[in-house]
């Protein structure tokens, strides 16, 4: 077992180029697993600065100096950010108190349609299995409520840490837009000279990674606003709350859509019943994820995407589940960062494996 141990690590790990990237990618790894709370506010600032340094790079390159172009690009972005706060969150907390309001009746039409169902299907359906679904629906509805008020409470103890987040965060991203190249010369003097591989995968993966999250934030203000219009010239309630939430969605491929395709289904039924507009509903909604799967999403991320639905999938499961919301988001460039990690390690020719497929090869 000790030899087999040793030949996989001379075969894999003897170039010192593989080993310091191995050394790289475990102590990225680390940090943010175990420090990622620690070091929330200043990993948030390096994404977000990172979504925002292309514009910066492009004012530099038309010969605005570096400090100029990070401090235009930083108002803009917390004129964004207020403007968010100031108009849009207000509107989205209003129609989700509204929506919460209406749930008791929505509750009280959906057990009046359940209990219809034993007199059309008795042979299917019978009364104590609707009273057994009504209770656990409405004990979910309680879960959910506890968790809410939760979450309001866990707020308000963690107001003032909110607060210093909010003048902490966008201090470290202006100080990590401007002192850029300074912040690099830094990092790299603690790295060897010689470190070709780790930069092969850095400059393979750089442009991908900022490719498709700004992207991916285009796609989700285009997919965001095309909805709510449609939303709105259709006369669905609560047209700007759902079509933030079709806007969000798009951060999960494929299992997103389906997901809101629920509440959608459930507020138009509860507002029209079964009828020409729920179908119309319904059928703009198919129309809108149709032309950002085959249309926006190509568009976007033409050369950035190369990976099988499946290991998308998986990549988001994975990385969600370790960083949340930031790991879903960034899910597929991270497995793009694992296909180049593989793609870039170095292969022996004695390895069993190639030999197993060049054989089945010929």
């Amino acid at each position: 077992m000790i030899s087999f141990l040793q030949a996989w690590y001379m075969r894999h790990f003897s170039d010192p180029q593989v080993a310091l990237l191995a050394v790289l990618l475990l102590t990225g790894f680390a940090v943010i697993f175990f420090a990622g709370k620690i070091l929330a506010p200043l990993l948030a600032a390096i994404v977000i600065a990172y979504l925002l340094d292309g514009a910066v790079t492009w004012a530099e390159n038309r010969g605005v100096p570096r400090w100029l172009g990070a401090t235009v690009v930083f108002l803009a972005f917390i004129g964004v950010m207020l403007a968010i706060s100031v108009w849009l969150v207000p509107l989205l907390f209003k129609q989700a108190t509204q929506f919460f309001s209406e749930v008791p009746n929505m509750a009280n039409k959906g057990q009046q349609l359940l209990m219809q169902l034993p007199e059309r299907y008795p042979s299917v359906i019978t009364e104590d299995d609707v009273v057994t679904i009504i209770g656990e629906i409405r004990s979910e509805l309680g879960k959910v409520g506890q968790t809410v008020l939760s979450v309001s409470v866990a707020s308000v103890i963690n107001l003032i840490t909110v607060l210093v987040y909010m003048v902490l965060v966008p201090v470290l991203i202006f100080f990590l837009l401007k002192d850029k190249h300074k912040l690099l010369i830094w990092l790299t003097g603690f790295l060897p000279h010689d470190r070709r591989l780790a930069l092969q995968v850095w400059h393979e993966m750089n442009a991908k990674f900022a490719s498709y999250a700004r992207g991916k934030l285009l796609e989700i203000v285009i997919v965001w606003l095309v909805t709510y219009i449609t939303f709105l010239v259709l006369d669905l309630n609560y047209p700007l709350l759902l079509s933030f939430i079709v806007g969000i969605s798009v951060i999960v491929p494929y299992v997103g859509a389906a997901v809101v395709t629920v509440p959608i289904a459930m507020i138009a039924y509860f507002q029209w019943g079964i009828g020409p507009q729920f179908g119309w509903v319904l059928l703009a909604y198919g129309v809108i994820q149709f032309l950002d799967g085959n249309v926006l999403v190509p568009l976007l991320f033409s050369e950035v995407v190369n990976l099988h639905p499946v290991a998308i999938i998986a990549a988001v499961l994975l990385f969600g589940g370790l960083w949340g919301l930031w790991g879903v988001f960034f899910a597929i460039p991270l497995a793009t960062l694992v296909q180049a990690v593989i793609n870039a390690w170095p292969k022996t020719d004695d390895d069993p494996f190639l030999d197993e497929t060049a054989e089945e090869g010929e």
